[in-house]
This record gives structure tokens, sequence and C-alpha cells, in this order.
């Protein structure tokens, strides 16, 4: 076998429909979408959503809540990943960003989920109580920023 005797398995590969080729071809003339109508035009198919001129989905059900635009969202960062961390320096923000624990540096918020074992300086926007009692425990300090 060669590469330049590859071919396709026959019945595997189909030719594509050539519309508007002439009467004898099947498919001439008004190229099988039938005589006028919505369908017949180019561009002549309504939305995917389209429910036939019925009240649509979207319309019929009533509308709930609202998004408040000052909504602050924080970054959710566990001790438990803190500990993963192992190092002296203080831990910031900027710092978890760079060591792929947060996505982008914005309100950072530590839990107190899992356990530390050294002493570090965590600097946070916000910590939860259990977070505080167990930084302060294992001998760190919490800073907010």
């Amino acid at each position: 076998m060669k590469l330049s005797e590859l071919k396709a398995v026959p019945g595997s590969r189909k030719d594509r429909k050539r519309v508007g080729r002439g009467i004898g071809s099947g498919t001439g003339k008004t190229s099988g979408r039938g005589h006028k109508g919505q369908k017949s035009r180019s561009g002549g198919n309504p939305h995917p959503w389209f429910e036939g001129g019925q009240m649509p989905l979207y319309r019929r059900l009533p509308k709930r809540g609202f998004t408040n635009i000052f909504k602050k969202e924080y970054e959710i960062v566990n001790l438990a990943q803190l500990a993963g961390l192992e190092t002296k320096d203080p831990i910031t923000p900027e710092f978890l960003r760079d060591k792929g624990v947060i996505r982008r540096v914005n309100l950072v918020k530590i839990l107190g989920n899992g356990e530390l074992s050294e002493a570090v300086t965590v600097h946070a926007q916000k910590f939860s109580r259990s977070a505080v009692e167990k930084i302060e425990k294992s001998g760190g300090k919490v800073v907010i920023l």
C-alpha cells in the first residue's frame, strides 16, 4: 500500500446535491423547494424558537427577580488550599493568582475548611470566623485589606 493509493471506502462519500441544473436533473426550476411560500425564498426560514405565530415560550413564562448590578463577587479560598502552598511569605491575592489558586485578583474570601500546620500571614478582603480562629491558632496573622 502506498500513500497515493489510499481511497475512501465505496459508498462512504456522497456527492452534494446540485440543484437548479435543468428539468432532467429532478431538482431543476424550483430546486426542490416547491412553489412560493416562506421556505421557498432565500433566507426564508424563521428562527429556531419561532412557534408558528403561537405566543412564544419566552413570552408565556412569568418574569422573576432582578440582577443586582452592585453585587460583589468573592473568589473563595479554603485553608486546605493555603496549606498546600507551603510558603513563608505573606499570602496575598496577587500571590494566590500567581500560584493558580484563584483566577483573577478580585475580592477574596478565606473559608475555614481544612487545617494549617505552620504560621502564615494571610491578606484578604474577608475571612470566615472559623478561618480566623484556625489561622491564629497555628500562630499566623490575619490582615483584612
